[in-house]
Formats: C-alpha cells, sequence, structure tokens
C-alpha cells in the first residue's frame, strides 16, 4: 500500500457499537494507540439493547463485558462518548480530526451512586428504550453502561434542579459548569463504524405502524421482552398488558421493496426466528406465525432455521401482507394476505403483530465529513474511498454482530498497513 506519510500509528474509530469496540481492542491489542469516538454515553450500539444473540441465545452482556474489561484494562485505548467527528484533513498516515464533545455535566469523579437521580424530579423519554419509558433527568444510560457514569440532561441545566443534583453528590462529580468542547487529534488511519438505525416502519401506512396498538417493529419486541427493558422482560400486550397467545411476525417490513429499501437488511429474518424461540419459550403454547416471501439465513445458520421450523407452535406461511388493521375494541389485530401456496386470500386475527423493519445505515444520513463513496442505498463502498480511511460493521452492509466482528477485524488489518512505523 506504500509507506504512510509521517508514520502516525494511531488508529481512530468513529462509532462505539459491538463493529467499532472490535476494532478497537483488536487494534490496541496490536500495539497501535486508539481513539474511539461514540456519540451516545456509553459504548455497547444497538447490541447493548437486545435480549440474546443470535443464534447462540446468550445475553449480548457475554461479549460486551469482555470488550468492556478489554477496553478498561488498555492504557492505549482513549474512549471519547458524547462525541463526533466534525471534520478529517490530511491523508493516510497524517490525519488531522476535529472532534466536538457535548457536555455530560458529570466528570470523572463518579462512582454511579444515584444520589443525583434520587434526587432529580423531571422525567424524560428514554431513548435506549426507544421512549417506551422514562427516566429521571440525571440517569445511568443503562444498567450495563460504559463508562459507568451518569448524565445531566441539559434540559435541567440552570434550573434549582439541576443546583440541586449538584449538591446531592458528596463526590464533586456534577458539573454544572462544563460546556460543548471541541479538539483535534493526529491518526494515521480511520475506521469508520457507525451503525446503523431501523427503517421507520410508520412510513408503511397499510402496515399501521405508529398508529395501531398492537403493531410493534422488531427492535420495540427486543426491549419489551429484556430483562431491563420497560416491563422486566415481561412480553404482553401493549393496549392493555395482557398476556400473548397468538402473534405475527411480518417479515421485510420495508425491505426489498422499491418504495422503501430495495436490498435485503440481511439479519430481518434471523431475529424474527430468535423472537418467535424466546416467545415460546416464555409460554409453550404460544401460536406464532411468520408471514414471508421466503426466509433468507446467510452464513451458517440453516441448520438453526431447520430447527426452528420444525418447532410445534411457529408456523411460516408464504405471502406478501397487504393489510394491517386493529378492532378499537377487542384490540386484535387483523392481517390480510394473499398466500402465496393456496393462491387464497387469508385473513387472521392476533393479539400482537411484529414487523421486521430494515435495516439503514447511519452513513445514509450522517456522512464521513471527508470526501468519500458511498452505494446507492448510502452504505459506504469498498472504492473510491480516501486512502486510510475504511468502513466497518452496518456503515459497509446490512451485518448480524458475527459478521460485524468479522468486518472490524478486516478494517484493523488494513488500518495497520497505513500505520505502520518507519523502518
Amino acid at each position: 500500500m506504500g509507506e504512510a506519510k509521517g508514520g502516525n500509528r494511531t488508529i481512530l474509530v468513529a462509532g462505539g457499537g459491538i463493529a467499532g469496540m472490535s476494532a478497537a481492542v483488536e487494534a490496541a491489542e496490536a500495539g497501535f494507540p486508539v481513539i474511539l469516538v461514540e456519540r451516545e454515553a456509553s459504548l455497547g450500539g444497538r447490541v447493548a439493547g437486545m435480549k440474546k444473540y443470535f443464534p447462540k441465545f446468550c445475553p449480548p452482556a457475554c461479549g460486551l463485558e469482555i470488550n468492556f474489561r478489554r477496553i478498561r484494562s488498555n492504557p492505549l485505548i482513549r474512549v471519547l462518548t458524547m462525541s463526533e467527528v466534525e471534520k478529517i484533513k490530511g491523508e493516510a498516515g497524517d490525519f488531522t480530526v476535529a472532534i466536538r464533545l457535548r457536555p455530560r455535566y458529570v466528570n470523572e469523579k463518579c462512582t454511579a451512586c444515584g444520589k443525583c437521580s434520587e434526587t432529580a424530579v423531571t422525567r424524560i423519554p428514554n431513548p435506549f428504550d426507544y421512549g417506551l419509558s422514562t427516566l429521571k433527568a440525571a440517569y445511568l444510560p443503562h444498567e450495563f453502561a460504559y463508562p459507568m457514569r451518569y448524565v445531566i440532561d441539559p434540559r435541567i441545566i440552570g434550573t434549582p434542579e439541576a443546583a440541586a443534583v449538584e449538591a446531592a453528590c458528596g463526590y464533586g462529580a456534577v458539573d454544572l459548569d462544563m460546556v460543548f468542547d471541541a479538539i483535534e487529534v493526529e491518526a494515521g488511519a480511520i475506521i469508520w463504524a457507525t451503525g446503523w438505525t431501523p427503517f421507520d416502519a410508520c412510513a408503511i401506512p397499510r402496515h399501521g405502524a405508529g398508529k395501531l396498538r398492537n403493531v410493534i417493529t422488531n427492535v420495540v419486541l427486543e426491549r419489551l421482552a429484556s430483562r431491563n427493558g420497560p416491563t422486566g422482560g415481561i412480553l404482553s400486550r401493549p393496549s392493555d398488558r395482557k398476556a400473548l397467545r397468538k402473534i405475527a411476525f411480518v417479515q421485510c417490513a420495508g425491505s426489498r421493496d422499491e418504495n422503501f429499501l430495495p436490498y435485503c437488511s440481511g439479519v430481518c429474518c434471523l431475529a424474527s426466528l430468535k423472537q418467535a424461540i424466546y416467545m415460546l419459550k416464555q409460554d409453550r403454547k404460544a401460536q406464532i406465525t411468520i408471514f414471508c416471501t421466503d426466509i433468507r439465513v446467510p452464513g451458517n445458520y440453516e441448520a438453526q432455521f431447520k430447527s426452528i421450523e420444525q418447532e410445534d407452535g411457529i408456523t411460516l406461511v408464504r405471502g406478501k401482507v397487504e393489510q394491517i388493521t386493529e378492532d378499537p375494541q377487542t384490540g386484535l389485530v387483523a392481517v390480510v394476505v394473499e398466500n402465496q401456496a393456496t393462491r387464497k386470500i387469508l385473513r387472521d386475527e392476533f393479539e400482537l403483530v411484529v414487523l421486521a423493519a430494515g435495516m439503514v445505515p447511519n452513513t445514509a444520513r450522517d456522512k464521513i465529513p471527508a470526501p468519500a463513496a458511498y452505494d446507492e442505498y448510502g452504505f459506504l463502498s469498498a472504492k473510491g474511498n480516501i486512502p486510510g480511511i475504511f468502513g466497518a460493521g452496518c456503515a459497509t452492509s446490512p451485518s448480524d454482530v458475527a459478521s460485524s466482528v468479522q468486518g472490524a477485524s478486516a478494517a484493523v488489518l488494513r488500518a495497520i498497513q497505513v500505520c505502520r512505523s518507519k523502518d
């Protein structure tokens, strides 16, 4: 690849989700200094909000805890949360990166004792739960947050409530004088791993998302099923909290549709299969129908799919859902679909409908602040990018956790080649 100008060994990683964390620890453990920049208040990305991984069905705390420990114990990794890359100048081996830092109003003295939260009164929507719950304006992002440090919401700054929160802290950790800040760092290579956003299912009127009480998306179900979610992991009907027995999954809610996301989002089928299994484990008498044109299980998941397909209580119906309505009196949700096998119109009622919403790369909205190439859907292209800037995880293609980690490893190998020292 040619020798890096300036020989800067630092690798900057934008994005602290599973791909970004994996890239950071692998680069640092290979001996390269790393600056890990994350927009949110804690690392982990969307994986941190999951109930379980597929296909091993273990909680995300397993993999995240290992990465957190590796980050915490490695002096070569510098973590900047509540931060964003604003400008990139230079070339491979010699980048200057401008980073904007938002105030947390809590410094490194925080012990996560929770006194500030006990004192706060104002409640705000909880973004970790997609707004399904609220939290105090002095809050820990979630119970497994890294760094384990509270945040003061800016909406109460300058109020008597903020002053009371500051007074409640016995460690001098609340700092209401924090302001927006900007720093510049030098790096030899950059790994862009800014992740993804769920497709806005409200864009498809016939599916009723955002209007029908008992129609939710797959990411919302993941939080409802999680022990640290808004319902403590007890799945129930959103409209009245009654027990669920009859559930429908609607595949390709936005994906593989020329009107919305023309591409396959890659993970939606796997997510629905996983969710169907843990719903059955909660209630073995549950009846689950998965409406799909077909099931796509990329990678080595065919065996798991075959096993799940044979589960009592799970039925696959091949057909595209044309309409979803809800009875305002009973709350039952009616799904209308043409069954491809029988060529007949099927109408059935369910207590809950879960839309398998697609995956939109964050790079479709928030571009790299430097010349970069993207495909027609907003994913980073492998061709045409600035030498020394590499994509990883869902910034490059729809990816599950395993594929994101593999992509991060590949990006690190390329970055190391750029950052190697002049000998």
